[in-house]
């Protein structure tokens, strides 16, 4: 079975961990990292490592971060599909691929590369339930806008921005469907609408977990509506047109702390 291998590996030093059945050690007793697959675009670049940044910083269990990156996947002949005119990332299917690159063993969890973690992401992954074969934020949304991000074409589906952020039970034998051939052929409905399975085999997790900037509301009185994860969906402050958007500072502040680290790793 061939992987990516991870362009982000942390591990936490010192760091216990009790087994709870959620695959959190091997066969040895051993801490095995969380595997966290991001979607990466060429024109999202800077977005993907804020991401990644915002979730190694406030983690407190080890995670492991692999870039979904289609031109790698192409080069290893494990993507091959033409792209659509409806596919506005260049991870708008290859994101299917996550339980095989996670060698359909153990929880994995694939998101969008226009996140922000304000959460520590150890509270998402103990929400994990082996009766599951896949959770997510089950959106009912419909977006009134005709374009996101610089100008691409917004399209409407059922199940709208359930795909962005899954929590797959990789060794699940339904999600043994999703190999290189089947995402490779399959239609977009069939891929993000979970055709490979029945609705009872999807669980559903707190929308604070996939917290869509200008649908979902934040109560102020009511910290369970606070997000932990901000999805900048129609855009985010890496874009010109979006630079003014809302939670748009918190993804300015946390550039500029990844910066900074950058920096100070490029002059050591």
């Amino acid at each position: 079975m061939w992987s990516l291998w991870p362009e982000v590996f942390f591990l936490k030093e010192e760091m216990s961990l009790v087994s709870n059945g959620k695959g959190n050690l091997d066969c040895n007793g051993t801490v095995k990292p969380f595997k966290i697959f991001v979607g990466y675009d060429p024109r999202e670049d800077l977005a993907y490592e804020v991401c990644c940044h915002s979730l190694l910083k406030r983690s407190s269990i080890p995670i492991e971060i692999t870039p979904i990156k289609q031109s790698d996947l192409r080069k290893s002949g494990l993507y091959w599909r033409e792209r659509g005119q409806t596919e506005s990332t260049e991870f708008s299917f290859s994101r299917f691929l996550t339980p095989y690159l996670a060698n359909y063993e153990g929880w994995a969890m694939f998101v969008d590369c226009d996140f922000l973690y304000l959460g520590d992401i150890k509270e998402l992954r103990d929400l994990v339930d082996d009766n599951y074969a896949m959770m997510c934020v089950q959106h009912d949304y419909t977006p009134k806008e005709k374009t996101k991000m610089d100008g691409v074409v917004q399209t409407v589906y059922p199940r709208k921005n359930w795909s962005s952020m899954v929590l797959y039970n990789c060794g699940h034998p339904k999600n043994r469907v999703l190999t290189p051939d089947v995402v490779n052929s399959q239609t977009g409905a069939f891929l993000h609408r979970f055709q490979w399975l029945e609705d009872h085999e999807i669980g559903s997790i707190p929308f604070v977990w996939n917290f869509l900037v200008g649908h979902n509301k934040a109560e102020e009185n009511d910290p369970s509506t606070f997000p932990k994860a901000i999805h900048y969906t129609l855009g985010g402050p890496w874009f010109e047109a979006w630079k003014d958007c809302e939670f748009g500072d918190l993804w300015l502040n946390e550039m500029e702390e990844y910066k900074k680290e950058a920096n100070k790793k490029t002059e050591n």
